[in-house]
């Protein structure tokens, strides 16, 4: 059974940089093709997709969030992890780590997701 674990702090401030760890387990994260994604969602809104690294480490970026985002992975501690910079208010949302057999395919795991709040 794989399992997909977010962590991180909860409430981050304004024009801090937020970072989130996924731990999974019950698979590796560089098996081809799997891609690991983040994706997130805020108050009333629909899902974003963030960005991605891939099996081989090859990383993949929103348009909207490239800029501030960076997605790096530790194979040793089979996790992958999450940075967003010069964070704001409308960064607050809950964030879900997955998992998709390809670039193609949906998302066949997720992670409980959790929520961050930014906020001074």
């Amino acid at each position: 059974q794989v399992q997909l674990q977010e962590s991180g702090p909860g409430l981050v401030k304004p024009s801090q940089t937020l970072s989130l760890t996924c731990t999974v387990s019950g698979d590796f994260i560089t098996p081809a093709y799997y891609y690991w994604s983040w994706i997130r969602q805020s108050p009333g809104k629909g899902l974003e997709w963030m960005g991605a690294i891939a099996y081989e480490g090859n990383d993949y970026y929103s348009p909207s969030l490239k800029s501030r985002t960076s997605i790096s992975r530790d194979t040793s501690k089979n996790q992958f992890s999450l940075q967003l910079s010069s964070v704001t208010p409308n960064d607050t949302a809950v964030y879900y780590c997955t998992r998709s057999l390809s670039w193609f395919s949906g998302y066949d795991y997720w992670g409980q997701g959790t929520q961050v709040t930014v906020s001074s």
